[in-house]
């Protein structure tokens, strides 16, 4: 056919498993968890692996790296170290510089792992971001599997299908969606966690919960002070419990790589990623989260969809689960007097596409989108947060 215009419309559809073990003690040699999961598309073969290690899990436990070492000599007909295990700067600094990720996937190719090789994540959110998207870069994609060691990284940021780092000031400006190919979360990492990290994914539990379980948010209720008392049994159920949540909604939303514009899992997000850029990363991630729950919560009382005793309750909780509710930096205004976190929806809207799509309660353990804010109604709602 010369000079018309024909079409061949394509459609593939890609299933993709990745199981989500919770288990104590991974890296004792008697624990087969690992060894199985490396073996459980049931290859034929001795899987290589390439360990990197969050340097402030290595600090809190001296002795992990030569647990790992340990483990894999235990099982050497089965799995192989392909080097020692790499220890990697922790926290938001490692997201901050594109050339460790750089480094990352250097050394990945220059130890020849292929796309059968396994690149093993042993650290918080931050180091799973970074090292998950070289790895996610290498040969278009090496088998992950994340060993989540914070509260966020079990309950939330590991089990999703995303990764990223910070670029140009933007938050997770660069990355990739890349599933896992297994998430091992080993609940003995947290009982060495600093009280701010054992925090941290509180917030997102009761993210998750208010606009998508009550059963879940009456539980949090219930339990909110055993959480900064370090209750570890709490603890665990809590990260079970909001794991199952995030993977229910990736499962079941249809739209696990977020190409529409809804974004129910960033509740309260937006006013929290500025919030921690704003305070230059001091302000947590769990401390951000909590505080943009708290002001989204407030605005959804102001217009009625959540009630002032649903209000009090989320404001209760938030407080007795240990966070600092309101920083200073949320009141920062710019050099034309506008308070600089209301930048937080612009970039909020360039990161979905064009369109503001805000996630908000609709009662408690239901939702839905607005795609307006009233800026002076959230203004008000900011500046009348309780402070005590």
């Amino acid at each position: 056919m010369s000079g018309g215009t024909r079409t061949i419309e394509q459609r593939v559809a890609v299933k993709w498993d990745f199981p989500v073990t919770f288990t104590h003690g991974l890296f004792r040699a008697e624990n087969r968890v690992l060894v199985e999961t490396m073996r459980r598309l049931g290859e034929d073969r001795r899987h290589r692996a390439l360990v990197f290690v969050d340097s402030h899990v290595a600090a809190a436990r001296p002795e992990l790296v030569r647990e790992i070492e340990g483990y894999f000599a235990a099982h050497t007909a089965q799995i192989d170290l392909a080097l020692a295990p790499r220890i990697v700067p922790g926290g938001e600094a490692i997201k901050n510089d594109i050339q460790l990720v750089e480094g990352f996937m250097r050394l990945m190719l220059e130890a020849h792992m292929d796309r059968q090789s396994f690149i093993i994540i042993v650290g918080g959110g931050a180091v799973m971001d970074a090292v998950g998207l070289a790895a996610a870069l290498v040969h278009r994609g090496l088998r992950q599997i994340r060993v989540p060691t914070t509260v966020l990284g079990q309950n939330d940021a590991g089990v999703g299908v995303k990764n990223g780092v910070n670029f140009m000031g933007g938050k997770n400006a660069i990355g990739t969606f890349a599933p896992p190919f297994a998430v091992l979360n080993d609940f003995d990492f947290l009982v060495s966690l600093p009280q701010r990290d054992w925090l941290c994914g509180v917030a997102e539990a009761w993210k998750v919960a208010i606009i998508r379980d009550r059963a879940f948010f009456d539980w949090l209720t219930a339990n909110a002070g055993k959480f900064p008392a370090r209750d570890l049994a709490a603890m665990e159920e809590l990260v079970y419990r909001c794991a199952d949540e995030h993977l229910e909604h990736i499962r079941s939303n249809g739209d696990p790589f977020e190409y529409g514009r809804a974004r129910p899992l960033d509740f309260g997000h937006w006013s929290a990623h500025k919030l921690e850029l704003m305070s230059g990363f001091r302000i947590s991630h769990g401390e951000a989260v909590a505080f943009g729950v708290l002001l989204d919560s407030s605005y959804a009382k102001e217009k009625g969809w959540i009630s002032a005793g649903e209000f009090a309750v989320i404001d209760r909780g938030l407080r007795q689960s240990g966070f600092p509710l309101v920083h200073d930096e949320a009141f920062v205004r710019n050099a034309s007097g506008e308070l600089e976190i209301f930048a937080g929806l612009r970039d909020f809207r360039e990161h979905l596409g064009g369109e503001l799509c805000v996630t908000f309660p609709q009662g408690i353990g239901a939702r839905f989108e607005m795609h307006e804010i009233d800026l002076p109604l959230m203004q008000r709602c900011l500046e009348n947060l309780p402070r005590a």
